[in-house]
């Protein structure tokens, strides 16, 4: 690899770490080597890409722009490699943004087969409950549950699972188990991550009712949304595999089993703009071969 490619690489990892050390560690650099080298590329681009600072080092705007430029070549390099080889291996980095209670119940189990399969392939798993920036941040898939609002990005379903209601015995015993949907005006309500509709819609035969749901709590994580319901504090909306280990074990149970409340889809995004990486797309299509097994 020449100089100016391994200077593109080295950008890219520092644009990611916000570390020159970091970065230099992943690639084997010393910190001033790295410095050098960054400095040599925005000379030659002709503008700063980063801003330095004691604490970080932050991607100037010229910067942002230069890295969605980059990480498309990369996306077309490594297609072209994987081509060339014609062996279906997998190699380099592959990161995937994920929120954690999904990586944690659903995507890590899932992975030793993968890994296996391709041991040349690194993997980093960036776990957050917010939603990440795939450019910005150099996710090359990221798995979503619900509506995509990203409009660029290209996006592959993988999975859906039934949405339902979740309490914890304590709780139904004490305030009564809900027998229709507007019953639930008289309940406290927990939305999860997968629950922040505006409208949650009920289905049951040929009746159909509509609900706003006054929550009294809002959770940006599911595991903390599922404690929470665990605690007693009251009713949570979520998809059916998210709490099955709960649900087994008792300490949640099923309320208005009864009622169809729809489903809710897995998506994998792809940033758009970009040939989304081979390691991005054989990871989205083992996944949704592992949950085609799975739900039979």
């Amino acid at each position: 690899m020449n100089d100016r490619l391994k200077a593109l690489q080295l950008f890219v990892r520092v644009a990611h770490a916000e570390s020159f050390s970091a970065a230099g560690r992943e690639l084997g650099l010393s910190q001033p080597s790295v410095s050098r080298i960054i400095a040599e590329l925005e000379e030659e681009v002709g503008a700063a890409l980063f801003i330095r600072t004691t604490r970080a080092v932050k991607l100037t705007d010229a910067g942002i722009q230069y890295l969605s430029r980059i990480e498309a070549i990369h996306s077309a390099l490594d297609e072209a490699d994987h081509e060339a080889r014609g062996t279906g291996e997998l190699r380099g980095t592959l990161r995937v943004g994920l929120s954690s209670t999904l990586a944690n119940r659903e995507i890590i189990p899932r992975l030793p087969a993968f890994t296996k399969r391709n041991p040349e392939l690194r993997l980093e798993l960036y776990m957050a409950d917010r939603r990440q920036d795939l450019i910005e941040e150099g996710i090359d898939v990221a798995l979503r549950f619900g509506t995509l609002t990203d409009s660029v990005a290209t996006a592959r379903k993988l999975a859906s699972w039934p949405r339902i209601l979740v309490a914890a015995p304590d709780y139904v015993a004490q305030r009564g188990d809900p027998a229709s949907p507007k019953d639930l005006a008289n309940h406290q309500l927990i939305a999860g991550p997968t629950a922040r509709a505006n409208v949650w819609e009920f289905r049951r035969g040929d009746e159909a009712i509509s609900i706003h749901p006054d929550r009294h709590m809002i959770v940006t994580s599911n595991d903390s949304a599922i404690a929470a319901s665990i605690a007693g504090l009251g009713i949570i909306s979520t998809i059916a595999d998210g709490c099955k280990n709960e649900i087994a074990s008792g300490s949640l149970m099923r309320v208005l089993s009864d009622w169809d409340m729809g489903m809710v889809d897995l998506h994998a995004l792809f940033p758009g703009g970009r040939v989304a990486k081979p390691a991005a797309r054989a990871f989205a299509s083992y996944l949704s071969d592992a949950f085609r097994e799975q739900m039979g």
